[in-house]
Parts: C-alpha cells; sequence; structure tokens
C-alpha cells in the first residue's frame, strides 16, 4: 500500500520524507497507521538531524556531553604562569598542572579552564601575551616541567637560578626562557645519546609525531631557528623585520639555511614533542581525577603579524590589516590588536581549513574550548597597517561555514565548544550560537539592565556563568572600583570619567547587595567601603553560590579570586604601562590545599551543584 501523502503536510512530516523516513508503519491486519511525531523526532535524531521546536532542520550543532543533560557542573579558570610551586622554575608548568587536577577533582570540580596554551616567540620571550601567539597549532615549550624528564639531574648551581625565578614577584620570561632552553638543550642531547629506549619518550613516537606534524611542524621548527638567529644578528624575532630573502620561506636562502640547521630544527621539533607528551600526561591525570570535561582551553582570536603561521602560510592570512576594535567607552580611541586574521575566502574552505587545523590542534587535549571574541566567527574590524583604528571597518565573514567547520570538529573530538559573545556583537549572532549549541560566556557584572543585575534563574541554561575573567580585576578589586582607577591611570579613559564611574560603581555595589538579600544570602556588613577578609570572603562565596544557582550548565570559579589577587592578570590596551601575563599568584600551590576559601566555596558549590550518576 503506497504511503498517503498530505497535500499539505506539516514541516516536521517534510523533513522526515526528506530523509527518508516512512510517515506510516504495517499494522498485524495490514493496515497502515501513522506515526507519531515523537517518534518522528527521535528517527530524525537517531539520524543526526536535529529539529526546532516547530519541526525545522536546524543547521550544524556542536558536540555537548551527556552528563550535561541532566547536572550543572562546574571548574576552577586560572593561568597557567601565574602558578606558584615548590618546584617549578618560575613559571606554572604541566607539572604543576597535574598538581592542580589532582587537587580539585576530589573536590567536584569538572574542568580546569586555562589561557591560551599557544607557541610564543621563543627568541623574545618578553613578547609573553598569550592573546599574541606565533601560532595556533603548536604548544608553548616554556610549560615544559624540565625536572619531570628522565634525563634531568640537578645541580647547586641551577638549584640557585631556578630558587631567584621562583621567588620573583613577576614571571621574568626572558630568565624562565634561558633557563629552561639551555637546560632543554643538554636534554636533548642525553636523549639522542640514550637510545631513546625509555617510554614514552622513544624514538618511535617522536618519528610518528614528526610524521604526523608534517610540514606545518617543519616550517614551525625552522622558523624558531631562524627567529634565533635573527635575535643574534640584532634585528627582531618576528619575521617583518628580517632580511627581505628570508621573508619568503621558499627562498633558495631559507632552504640554504635550513639544511645547516638540521640539528637545531630538529631540538624544536622535540621540544613539541615532549610538550605535547606532557599535556597528554596532564589529559590523563584530569580524567584519573574525576575531572568529566577535563581541561578547558583558550584560543586566541589570531596570530601575531610576524609570527610562524603568517610566515609559514602566508595566503591564508590578510595581508596588511590587523584585527581591532572601534572606539567605545572603553577605549575611547579604539584598539588595534596587531594580530592576523584568516582571509574570509580561505579560513573555512578546502579538504581541511586553516580553521579546522587550528581547531584541531587544541581540541586533540580538550574537553572544552573558549572561542575568544565570538563576534569573529560573522565578523573582524580591520584596522589598516598604516592606520589607526578609527580607520578601520568591520568585514564580513562565512559564518555559516565557520560553524560547519565548528560543529564538525567538535564532534570529531567530542569537545563543547564556549563562545566568547561579548562586547559589540551582530545582530542576531547570540541566537545562532545557541541554535549551534554553542555555550554563550556571561560574567556576572556584565549581566545587568536598568532595573539591576539579572537574578541567577534568568541566566540562559546554554552557557558558562563566572565572576571574573583574566581581562577583569578580581571581586575584590572590582569592589572598591580598582577597574576604574586603572583605566583613568593608563590614559584608556579621560580623567574626568572616573567619579561618574565611582557613582555608577556605587549604585551596583547596592544592586548587588539587593540581590544576593533577594536570595538569602550573606551580604557584607553595611557601611564598610573597604572590605575586611571576613567580609570579602562573605561576598566571595555568596556570589558564587549564586551563579551556582543559574540553569548555566557551567560555572568557572576563577583561581585569582579565591587568593583575593590585589593586582589583575591583564589590563587591555596597556601592553607598555602595566606587566600583562606577569604577575603570579600570592600563594603556591603547596598552600592552596589549606587556604580556607577554596575549602569554603567548593564546599558550596558541591551543595548548590551536586554530582548525579551521570
Amino acid at each position: 500500500m503506497a504511503e498517503k501523502r498530505d497535500p499539505h503536510p506539516s514541516p516536521l512530516d517534510g523533513l522526515a520524507r526528506k530523509y527518508g523516513i516512512a510517515l506510516t508503519r504495517p499494522e498485524p491486519d495490514g493496515s497502515e497507521v501513522e506515526i507519531s511525531q515523537d517518534t518522528k523526532r527521535k528517527i530524525l535524531a537517531a539520524l543526526n538531524v536535529t529539529v526546532d521546536g516547530e519541526g525545522l532542520e536546524q543547521g550544524p550543532v556542536c558536540f555537548l556531553p551527556q552528563l550535561l543533560s541532566d547536572e550543572r557542573v562546574w571548574g576552577l579558570s586560572l593561568q597557567l604562569y601565574e602558578l606558584r610551586s615548590a618546584r617549578n622554575w618560575g613559571i606554572g608548568d604541566f607539572g604543576d598542572l597535574k598538581t592542580v587536577c589532582r587537587m580539585v577533582g576530589p573536590l567536584g570540580a569538572d574542568f580546569i579552564g586555562l589561557n591560551p596554551l599557544h607557541a610564543p616567540f621563543l627568541a623574545d620571550p618578553a613578547r609573553c601575551s598569550p592573546y599574541e601567539p606565533s601560532n595556533r597549532r603548536w604548544l608553548n615549550p616554556l610549560y615544559i616541567a624540565v625536572d619531570a624528564l628522565p634525563w634531568f639531574e640537578p645541580s647547586p648551581d641551577l638549584d640557585a637560578e631556578i630558587a631567584a625565578l621562583r621567588e620573583a614577584e613577576l614571571v621574568d620570561y626572558p630568565a624562565v626562557a634561558a633557563a629552561k632552553l639551555r637546560v632543554l638543550r643538554d636534554l636533548f642531547g642525553a636523549w639522542r645519546q640514550d637510545g631513546n629506549v625509555r617510554a614514552p619518550y622513544d624514538v618511535t613516537a617522536f618519528e610518528d609525531f614528526r610524521q604526523q606534524g608534517g610540514e606545518s611542524l617543519r616550517m614551525h621548527a625552522l622558523f624558531e631557528v631562524l627567529s634565533g638567529e635573527m635575535v643574534s644578528r640584532g634585528l627582531s624575532a618576528g619575521w617583518r623585520g628580517w632580511p627581505e630573502e628570508m621573508q619568503e620561506p621558499g627562498s633558495t636562502e631559507v632552504q640554504s639555511f635550513a639544511q645547516s640547521r638540521t640539528d637545531e630544527i630538529e631540538f624544536h621539533i622535540w621540544l613539541q614533542w615532549i610538550a605535547h607528551q606532557q599535556l597528554t600526561e596532564v589529559v590523563a591525570a584530569a580524567e584519573e581525577a574525576g575531572l568529566r570535561i577535563g581541561l578547558y582551553l583558550d584560543l586566541a582570536v589570531g596570530e601575531a603579524l610576524d609570527g610562524s603561521a603568517t610566515w609559514s602560510e602566508p595566503k591564508i592570512y590578510v595581508s596588511s590589516a590587523s584585527i581591532g576594535g572601534p572606539p567605545d567607552p572603553w577605549a575611547i580611541d579604539g584598539q588595534d590588536w596587531r594580530l592576523a586574521a584568516f582571509l574570509p575566502n580561505r579560513i573555512a574552505r578546502g579538504e581541511v581549513s586553516p580553521y579546522r587545523r587550528m581547531l584541531n590542534a587544541a581540541m586533540r587535549y580538550a574537553g572544552a574550548i573558549r572561542i575568544d571574541h565570538a563576534a569573529a566567527l560573522q565578523r573582524l574590524f580591520l584596522v589598516p597597517f598604516d592606520g589607526t583604528p578609527d580607520e578601520g571597518a568591520y568585514v564580513d565573514y562565512p559564518k555559516d561555514e565557520i560553524l560547519r567547520v565548528l560543529s564538525e570538529a567538535s564532534h570529531h573530538h567530542d569537545c563543547l565548544v564556549i563562545g566568547e559573545d561579548l562586547g559589540n556583537l551582530p545582530i542576531g549572532l547570540r541566537e545562532d550560537l545557541a541554535r549551534t549549541r554553542l555555550l554563550s560566556y556571561r560574567i556576572f557584572s556584565y549581566e545587568r539592565d536598568d532595573d539591576g543585575f539579572t537574578p541567577p534563574e534568568d541566566y540562559p541554561a546554554l552557557a558558562l556563568a563566572c565572576v571574573s575573567t583574566h581581562d577583569h580585576q578580581t571581586l575584590g578589586g572590582w569592589w572598591h572600583g580598582e577597574d576604574i582607577f586603572m583605566r583613568a591611570e593608563h590614559g584608556l579613559v579621560p580623567e574626568e570619567t572616573v567619579d561618574d564611574d565611582l557613582d555608577a560603581r556605587a549604585v551596583e555595589l547596592v544592586d548587588l547587595v539587593r540581590l544576593l538579600e533577594a536570595e538569602d544570602l550573606p551580604v557584607p556588613e553595611e557601611g564598610e567601603e573597604e572590605l575586611s577578609e571576613e567580609n570579602l570572603d562573605r561576598l566571595v562565596v555568596s556570589l558564587h553560590r549564586l551563579l551556582a544557582r543559574t540553569p548555566s550548565m557551567l560555572l568557572a570559579v576563577r583561581l585569582a579570586d579565591l587568593t583575593k589577587e590585589e593586582q589583575p592578570t591583564n589590563v587591555p590596551g596597556t601592553h607598555q604601562s602595566y606587566p600583562n601575563w606577569r604577575p603570579k599568584l600570592s600563594v603556591t600551590l603547596e598552600e592552596l590545599g589549606d587556604l580556607p576559601l577554596l575549602k569554603t566555596v567548593t564546599d558550596a558549590l558541591r551543595q548548590e551543584r551536586p554530582r548525579g550518576s551521570a
């Protein structure tokens, strides 16, 4: 019996037919009965077809772990370099990260959020912003835990050097790089002489890694060697300051140089391999510690204009303009981030597109990634090299193609995706991201309107909520208006705006207290402008409880809020006047486990977001 066709089918019926689903099924007596709407949806889901509430097919959607269908989870966010420990070399490393995983897993955390781990300029380590990497496809070797390598042997002189690096208040990137790279070169020699038999550091694993890395890995290593050579000649680490013949990777001069430096090139390939091995060990440690999502890695929105990536593959990047932002109330002159952007007509094209390769590099280690500046999925503000931000313009990007690539990579790696959907967003982008199952990024201080702060029940479920981030003061600093003073101090806004901003902040503080009281949460004592330690602790716990009550799937707890840091990680727009990306935590890892506020907050989160059976 032929299937009877409705002359006016519903969207769901039309979609079922499109995917070959018969709208009826036989009964034992030979008659046909219609299948239910619920059955149509379930069979479509089994065919990996997602439909909206009206039965219309949705576009590509990103992976979400099953546990988030039943639970709301939390994790810790931190800057890896900021970690202090009794064993690191003046910069947090992969060994420290394993320690953090083992510490917070039993406390109930499900992820560790990190700054970008992208490859920097090893020949110019003072260029330390993780958001201006040399190459997003490769890792930062400065995070290698050198003392964990099997060939490492301590010495009194080295111990003294490391102790000085460890005791410094700020990360001294040049000194850290000098010490680590010197010792790693020696260990590379020891590895080659060792017969390469110590698993997992054997020659077979190295050759597999080299082969998988292909030309991209070789070119990155060659860039590092060339960059070091140019710095030794008094030139820049970035290729735009090199002699013209060295700016072209395919030139005879570059090829001749490469042939003369094969050992050094192999050393930089080896560094990437060691970093890969240790980060893979961190992933395993996170899983063993019970972090069900694991590592949550941040992806920078672009790469340095003069780094390894743009030198290796110039044809996939915008050639004479950089990523930035237009003038706004927080930066009245606009911003030029000096970052290279993929070309709109190349970003998502090809058998393995540039965007997919960049995603693969992070997702291989991550259970979640954050897309920095998610507006870039639809448009970028580009500033001509010879212009200023007020001479820039927005350029459209192929949003649907990028989201398709992002969705495919997300499912391939079982990796959920968070989009930093803040700032001046294109109209409708947040809705598009929600349809694609990208989690929104909700910072408490931004979630307000004319009536005050957003109540917890009004946060979206498909979101990550947090109190503060690396671009903000910690909660105590925000309460005292330190961010307002710093913006004026560093010339980001006129001095005359300070009083108005402080008045606005006073209103925000009243609104915050009112919201906490409405949730029956403890608040700071009245009349106390300078919070005591006890009142700051009370505020930190209450605000994390508040956010834990939101429907948002993820809650990120910033470690610097728990250690109550007085200095911010980064003050956007102040790369010459503030030591961005260098402040360390005031508490060591060895002390962290005994920190009362860590215990109080994590106890509260386990109460507000209890683990289920998933």
